[in-house]
Parts: structure tokens; C-alpha cells; sequence
């Protein structure tokens, strides 16, 4: 796919979220925004998106002898990084600033990006918690989780069990077989509701804390879901003391390998607005 011609939007122009909404995220632990980019902007950014992710993507496997992680989605992580039109996206101040305004925050840095591309026939995404994987003091952490393509319910929507958040981290386990069964229990036991959208367009998005319990279904259509993510963390955030191998390698690969109680600010973690 060549993108060498494609004239990319600016997306630094931001919105007002309406306090229903605000109040909404910070109720539920999560919540879906609208036509956040238009069907154009969405379109372009898809391009260029894709266009990375398949340059970049190191999974050769066929989707049956991968293991329940692997069968989940094709992960290609920190593409701004990588590719000068795609950093056009991840720090473009219209998400950023949505993000900061449910965190109420003043400003927001970039943790991570990723693309995660369920392929037709691919598994679910088990339960669990994204940041169970960070070595982050605050709880002031939030994932976009945005379509390039209109998906519907049969893709693998986002699922969230509302309400999760402020459990903190409930289990020491990552995604996998064993934090599906886990979580299907402690979801039922603690009464949550599971919430999901029946379709999303290209260009809306879903937000969510980093403690919000969330999983996916499997993709059953014969289309591709292709997903973008920006994780954004609150600007003071502190480095801690990781508590598993999945935070050891996080700090090295995310964090530069910032010694323990600094101010999380190296130059893979700029601040957006």
C-alpha cells in the first residue's frame, strides 16, 4: 500500500466533551465517544495506519498454532515511533485532550500506541486488565481504543465490566486462559455489569481506565477488525517499583528505564497538549 501522495489532516483541533459524558467515564470506568474524526479523517488515517502496522508486524505464525494470546490479534506496538505519518495520530492533541478531560487532568504523556488487528476467525481477548502490565503509581491512566474500519458486535467489540475500576489491580495474571476464568467469576461474583456497544464507525471511540476489567470476543466475520490505540497516562505520573516480569519489561521498553519514583517524562513519553 503506498501512501507517499496522501495529504493527512490536521487533528490538533479539539472538542468539548458534555459533563454527561465526563460523568459517565468516571462512573463506569469507561465510555464511547462519537465521530471523534470524521469518516474522511478516519479513512486517510487508516491508510497510513495499516500501511505501518503490515511493514512492521513480526507475527509469521498461522493463526492456528498461535496460543490464546496470539489467535487474539496481530499487536504491533509503538508505531509513532516508527513512522512520521502515523505520529501525526497518536500525538494529535484532539484525543489527547479528550483524554484529559476525563481524566481532569491539565495534560496528558504518551505511554504507548497499538495496533491490534483481530483477523477474520481470530480468538477472543480474554479478560483482564491493561494495567496490570505498567509500572505506573497513578490511577490516572487511559486506553483510546478507536476502529479504522465500522465494525459491529460480531468483531470483537470492546467489552468492559462497568464499575471494575476501583478495585485496583484484582489478579496477578496476564492475559491468557487462566485471567478469563478468573475474571469471568469475579465479574459475576461482584455483580458488574457487561457493557458493549453493538457497532462502532471508523473514527469513534471507546475509552477506558487502566484498571478496567475488559475483554473482547472473537472476530466471526470474514473482515478484518482493525483497531488503534493511544495509552495515555496523566502528566506527573511516577515510575514504581515493578511487581512482575510483564513491569520489568514495560519500564525498560516504555519508560527508558527511568529509575524508580521519577517523574515519567523521557522522550518516549512526551506530554501531548
Amino acid at each position: 500500500m503506498s501512501t507517499e501522495n496522501l495529504t493527512l489532516p490536521n487533528l490538533d483541533n479539539t472538542i468539548r466533551l458534555s459533563e454527561e459524558t465526563i460523568n459517565e467515564f468516571r462512573t463506569n470506568g469507561h465510555v464511547l465517544t462519537r465521530h471523534l474524526l470524521s469518516t474522511d479523517e478516519a479513512a486517510l488515517y487508516r491508510e497510513v495506519i495499516v500501511a505501518a502496522a503490515d511493514k512492521y508486524n513480526t507475527e509469521k505464525r498461522k493463526l492456528e498454532d498461535r496460543d490464546t494470546y496470539g489467535k487474539a490479534f496481530l499487536q504491533i506496538m509503538n508505531l509513532w515511533r516508527h513512522d512520521a505519518e502515523v505520529r501525526k495520530f497518536v500525538l494529535a492533541k484532539r484525543m489527547a485532550k479528550v483524554a484529559a478531560d476525563l481524566l481532569g487532568v491539565d495534560n496528558v504523556r504518551i505511554y504507548h500506541d497499538q495496533a491490534l488487528f483481530k483477523e477474520p476467525g481470530g480468538g477472543p481477548t480474554p479478560w483482564h486488565q491493561d494495567q496490570y502490565y505498567w509500572p505506573i503509581d497513578t490511577k490516572n491512566t487511559i486506553t483510546m481504543w478507536m476502529p479504522l474500519v465500522d465494525i459491529n458486535v460480531d468483531m470483537g467489540m470492546l467489552t468492559f465490566a462497568s464499575k471494575s475500576q476501583d478495585d485496583g489491580l484484582v489478579f496477578d495474571y496476564e492475559i491468557s486462559d487462566e485471567s478469563e476464568k478468573l475474571f469471568t467469576d469475579y465479574v459475576e461474583e461482584k455483580g458488574y455489569k457487561v457493557s458493549r456497544a453493538q457497532d462502532m464507525q471508523a473514527g469513534d471511540a471507546t475509552w477506558h481506565y487502566g484498571y478496567t476489567i475488559h475483554n473482547a470476543p472473537g472476530n466471526k466475520s470474514n473482515k478484518r477488525r482493525e483497531v488503534m490505540t493511544i495509552i495515555y497516562v496523566a502528566d506527573g505520573g511516577k515510575v514504581t517499583e515493578p511487581i512482575n516480569k510483564w513491569q520489568v519489561n514495560d519500564r525498560k521498553t516504555w519508560l527508558m528505564d527511568q529509575p524508580i519514583g521519577n517523574i515519567i517524562d523521557s522522550e518516549m513519553n512526551p506530554k501531548v497538549l
